[in-house]
C-alpha cells in the first residue's frame, strides 16, 4: 500500500490506495491525515483510497486559504477534482469529523459524484462552532507538540496502539500553519440546513458514546438531514472508532457496503 501523489486543479494530493473493486474514499478529520484509515484499507472487493486532503498532512497548502475566508466548500472541490482525476466512480464516501462535513459539501453540491455516505463523528449540517476565545489553545496545540498529542488522546479515548498514536501526532503536525485556525473558522461557518435532502443514497451515521466534540443531538441532527440515512450509536468508542476499535468499525462498514 505506497503512497502517490496527483496534482489536483494544480495542487499536489497524496494518497494511498490498495484493492480491487468497488471505490471506497476515505476522507480524514482535523489535524488529520491519511494515516487515520490504516486499518481500514482491506475491505473485500473493494478498491480503497485515502488521501491527505488540501492543507493536511502531505498534500499542498490551499493558496489564500485564512481564517477569514476559510470555507469547508473549498476543500469539497478539490475533493470533486481527486475523484474526477482519480477516475472513481461513485465511489463511497467515508468521512470522519471535519472530513464528514466536506462529504457533506460535496452532495450537497454533486450528488452524482457520490454512490453512498458514511459520516463518522462527523459535524452536522449546523456546523461545529469554535469560539474564537479558544483560538489561542489552538496555536498553542501548533506550536507545542506536547499539548497537541494531550489534545488528539482526548479523541481516540479507546486507542491502544501507541505507535499508531504517536505516527498521528506527527502527521498532525504537517498540517498548514492557517489551516488550525481556519478550519476552525471553516466549521463555524459550515451551515448546510435544508440543503441536503436532494441526497437520497443511502446514509449511516456513526457516533461514539464516548464523544467529547460530537453530541448526540449532532448525530441525530445529520441523520434527519437526508432521506435515506440511518444512526449507529457505539457504546464503547468516543470520537474515532476506525482508530479505537479498527475490527468493529471494519464490521460496522462492511456490513452497510453488502447492502448497498
Amino acid at each position: 500500500m505506497d503512497g502517490n501523489t496527483i496534482l489536483v486543479s494544480g495542487l499536489p494530493i497524496f494518497y494511498v490506495a490498495a484493492g480491487a473493486g468497488v471505490p471506497v474514499l476515505f476522507l480524514h478529520g482535523n489535524t488529520g491525515s491519511s494515516l487515520w484509515w490504516r486499518d481500514s484499507m482491506e475491505l473485500p472487493g473493494c478498491r480503497t483510497v485515502a488521501l491527505d486532503l488540501p492543507n493536511f498532512g502531505r498534500s499542498g497548502p490551499v493558496p489564500g486559504f485564512a481564517p477569514e475566508n476559510a470555507r469547508l466548500e473549498t476543500y469539497a472541490d478539490y475533493l470533486a477534482a481527486f475523484i474526477e482525476a482519480m477516475k472513481l466512480d461513485r465511489p463511497v464516501l467515508v468521512g470522519h469529523s471535519l472530513g464528514g462535513a466536506v462529504a457533506q459539501a460535496l452532495v450537497a453540491k454533486r450528488p452524482e459524484l457520490a454512490r453512498a455516505l458514511v459520516l463518522v463523528d462527523s459535524a452536522a449540517p449546523s456546523g461545529l462552532v469554535t469560539p474564537a476565545e479558544r483560538h489561542p489553545a489552538i496555536e498553542m496545540m501548533r506550536a507545542n507538540p506536547a499539548v497537541l498529542s494531550m489534545a488528539l488522546k482526548a479523541v481516540v479515548p479507546a486507542m491502544t496502539d501507541e505507535a499508531w498514536f504517536a505516527a498521528l501526532v506527527e502527521d498532525a503536525k504537517l498540517m498548514a500553519a492557517p489551516a488550525w485556525i481556519g478550519n476552525a473558522e471553516a466549521l463555524s461557518r459550515f451551515d448546510l440546513r435544508g440543503k441536503l435532502s436532494g441526497y437520497a443514497n443511502p446514509v449511516l451515521v456513526v457516533w461514539g458514546r464516548k464523544d467529547l466534540i460530537v453530541t448526540e443531538a449532532m448525530a441525530r441532527e445529520t441523520v434527519a438531514a437526508f432521506p435515506n440515512a440511518s444512526l449507529e450509536i457505539l457504546e464503547g468508542v468516543g470520537h474515532s472508532v476506525m482508530a479505537e476499535d479498527p475490527a468493529l468499525w471494519k464490521r460496522i462498514l462492511l456490513r452497510f457496503l453488502e447492502n448497498l
